[in-house]
């Protein structure tokens, strides 16, 4: 067995290593079709409404015939992630520093996630392998070459960085579904509610927050994300501009 074949199925597929069916299956029926169909359900009625008898209908074919294509359903969904990223930023700019490039590199994948809100939802079974996940982070790590950081630093930033804007983009989205589903007078009336039942007693800190009038207005008109990704910028700038010993 070659060290291809020993990959599982799923990776040969996204990184095109597995033969693709050579009896045709329907008119123009392929992978990528396939594919672009699911993403576009998905982003008009969300990651319920996929399955694959519905893909079909769509697609205007048999069902059994989409799994010549792909094998299942959670196939199917990795090789959506991956081509739902798109093409990474890239520094084209000699002038631009690491940090602007990667406060670049972190709104652009913000927007890939709202754009694609079922992207970020999806539960997390491993590592970076695909073409897409890496590519991205090739877009990222290429930003810190120069820096003093060591290469597993550089790693780490790119997860931190990835995860800080996967976290925000979900919150963002979950709001923003509360708001719609709701009402924004509703979800702010909601939200005031709770800071009533606030004891000072209880929550001694938090009831200062409240009194700040920050629990009820910063959902709703602090800029988090911006705030979040320059403190964490800022942290790493200490390290990455600063030739620094130990852990």
């Amino acid at each position: 067995m070659s060290p291809v074949d020993q990959l599982p199925r799923t990776l040969r597929v996204l990184w095109d290593l597995e033969p693709k069916p050579t009896r045709s299956t329907g008119p123009a029926l392929s992978r990528e079709r396939i594919v672009r169909a699911a993403i576009e359900l998905v982003d008009e009625q969300g990651m319920d409404a996929l399955s694959m008898a519905r893909l079909a209908e769509r697609l205007g074919c048999a069902t059994m015939s989409l799994y010549r294509h792909v094998a299942s359903k959670d196939e199917l969904q990795a090789v959506m992630l991956d081509a739902g990223l798109a093409e990474p930023p890239r520094q084209d700019d000699p002038n631009d520093n690491w940090r602007a490039g990667l406060e670049t590199w972190a709104r652009t994948l913000l927007a890939v996630y709202l754009r694609h809100p079922w992207m970020p939802r999806m539960e997390i079974t491993g590592p970076p392998l695909s073409p897409g996940q890496l590519g991205w982070l090739e877009a990222g790590l290429v930003l810190l070459h120069d820096t003093a950081l060591q290469p597993i630093e550089r790693m780490s930033v790119m997860l931190l960085v990835a995860g800080y804007v996967r976290t925000e983009a979900t919150m963002a989205i979950v709001g923003d579904e509360v708001r719609r589903d709701v009402g924004p007078d509703s979800a702010r009336e909601t939200v005031e509610q709770v800071a009533k039942l606030i004891d000072p007693q209880r929550f001694p800190a938090l009831s200062e927050i409240v009194e700040s009038g920050a629990f009820t207005s910063a959902p709703f008109d602090f800029d988090h994300f911006t705030y979040g990704l320059r403190l964490i910028l800022d942290a790493i700038a200490v390290r990455a501009n600063h030739q620094m010993t130990g852990p």
